[in-house]
């Protein structure tokens, strides 16, 4: 027997603490009374592992011989369980596109366990792709290579941003072929299917509370809020533990609801600075540790603009475009809290954290717009001005936001900035078609640039730190979409080298990295309108 059979210690606290489902078949049904079904995986015919993390496999307690063994392979395709393990689908549900849509649960996910790390951390590990559960609905809870090449590499892309992210510890073939079709026009072919393995401390969504809070089942509700703040946000029961009465009250919801305010607010800006789209923002999409979660018809901004949605179901009404994506966070919240309303029973505040987030979300993305610019920090509405006038310039002609302003941090800011002389040449390499640059636009430009030069000025710091904040902050590499299509093509033809590059690429991303040059330039003319570059679909 393998030595990793038994290696690790598995601590199922989600299938400990709350109600399972009783039907033991994996028939679509609706599931009442229950947070999750037990469910086996589906077995695959041939899982090979083409790419692991093998960071976060140490991490996990995996050794490289671990890695090699037969038995690892089999484990993030499904194939085998290890002691302790005790699969399950979840059950939830949401609002997708502003619609409830009801019972939705893990369709095509399964949760092995929770691992305890060798720091005594608990990580669940979860199988995108892993077939038929009770919650599938029509689909067959399968995946394929496409859309698993992009979670595998975005999810890295993300941590390595410093954006809070579940991971991605594999990358699996299963051997079989899956039918989809890509665009949803009748088109249906066959794909590689694929498997990934996920990990985080916590798989719960808003959607979580909302299906028992919709189905006024209060004592499942309860068990689910209770769970998840002992498992998760421990130190807000410091208080209780320290009383007479170990009950959770009022008051400890309404820190939790403040802190999943607080820990949405930083993600979602972190995503307004490296211009993610995450494409889907269903409360059944929102995480409630504050990671970003389910990576479907995501995409990253080539040419600036605000409207700018990846995924073709929004592409009429465009509800979660770059834009809005704040608002859209605070919508979801507004649909938590009404979920968790019965365990509070006082509308007020929960109605001032709202508000208060609101408030924190524009502090902190102006504070983060500023530090994109190379400012101390933010100070009044001029520098909120100086903000809004900049989108607008990016805007108006086909500018690469990444690109601009890693170049903007180049600008010599002794010499006069009014003069499209000093400053075209560093920055022309962020424009798409330089030709289209009238002298109006480089007037518009040139006298922002002269506004940011005094501001900074005003700061009063070397241009050393200035340079070296903006870097730190504007990432030279992001797994622009065309180069995720680039990795799917070539892998669907047995190619693997270009997700092992990317992997590589995307670990570093605010660094040179001179050899991977040729990855930090503008989305080529061919991938402007090209399937899988511009626009995605939901589909697996």
């Amino acid at each position: 027997m393998s030595l990793l059979q038994s290696k690790f210690t598995f601590d199922n606290r989600f299938v400990n603490n709350l109600p399972a489902d009783q039907e033991p078949e994996k028939f679509t049904r609706q599931v009442h009374n229950a947070a999750y079904s037990f469910v086996m995986p589906t077995k695959v015919a041939a899982p090979k592992v083409i790419a692991i993390d093998e960071a976060l496999a140490g991490e996990l307690g995996f050794e490289d011989k671990d890695l090699s063994d037969p038995l690892f392979s089999d484990v993030v395709a499904g194939n085998a369980i290890l002691d302790g393990m005790a699969p399950y689908a979840m059950n939830y549900g949401g609002h997708q596109f502003g619609n409830w849509a009801g019972q939705l649960g893990d369709g095509r996910a399964i949760n092995l366990g929770e691992l305890v790390t060798p720091k005594g951390e608990h990580r669940i590990l979860q199988l995108k792709g892993a077939g038929i559960t009770p919650y599938s609905r029509s689909g067959d809870g399968l995946a394929v290579l496409r859309s698993s090449v992009r979670e595998f590499l975005c999810s890295q892309a993300m941590e390595h941003l410093g954006i809070a992210t579940t991971k991605a510890l594999s990358l699996s073939l299963t051997g079989e072929e899956v039918m989809r079709d890509m665009m949803y026009n009748g088109n249906a072919a066959l794909e590689p299917g694929a498997v990934v393995c996920r990990v985080s401390s916590s798989f719960t969504r808003f959607g979580h509370f909302q299906l028992p809070a919709f189905r006024q089942d209060t004592e499942l509700l309860k068990a689910l809020a209770d769970h998840t703040i002992a498992a998760d946000f421990p130190h807000l029961l410091e208080k209780e533990q320290s009383s007479q009465d170990k009950a959770i009250g009022k008051e400890t919801y309404l820190r939790w609801f403040e802190e999943v305010c607080q820990r949405t607010c930083k993600m979602v800006v972190g995503w307004q600075r490296v211009g993610f789209v995450h494409g889907v923002m269903n409360t059944d999409n929102m995480s409630i540790v504050g990671e970003t979660i389910d990576y479907g018809p995501y995409g990253w901004i080539d040419d600036f603009d605000v409207n700018f949605t990846p995924n073709t179901t929004d592409r009429q009404h465009k509800r979660y475009r770059f834009g809005t994506q704040g608002e859209i966070a605070q919508w979801n919240l507004f649909q938590l809290a009404n979920a968790i309303y019965p365990l509070v029973e006082e509308a007020p505040p929960l109605e001032a954290l709202l508000n208060q987030f609101a408030d924190d979300y524009q502090l902190a993305w102006r504070e983060m717009m500023a530090q994109k610019l190379g400012l101390k920090g933010y100070q009044d509405a001029e520098d909120l001005a100086l903000f809004e006038s900049l989108e607008a310039l990016l805007s108006l002609v086909e500018t690469d936001m990444s690109i601009f302003y890693r170049q903007l941090a180049q600008l010599d800011l002794s010499q006069v900035l009014s003069d499209s002389a000093t400053w075209l040449d560093i920055l022309k390499e962020a424009y798409y078609q330089q030709e289209e640059l009238s002298e109006t636009y480089l007037s518009q430009m040139a006298a922002w640039l002269e506004k940011w030069q005094q501001r900074v000025i005003q700061d009063n710091r070397s241009d050393e730190l200035r340079v070296s904040q903006m870097n730190s902050v504007n990432p030279k590499y992001v797994l622009r979409n065309y180069l995720s299509q680039q990795a799917i093509d070539a892998a669907q033809q047995g190619d693997y080298s270009e997700i092992h590059r990317l992997q590589k690429l995307l670990r570093y991303p605010y660094d040179e990295q001179p050899e991977f040059e040729r990855y930090a330039k503008k989305r080529p003319d061919w991938a402007r309108d090209k399937v899988g570059c511009s626009m995605l679909s939901c589909s697996s």
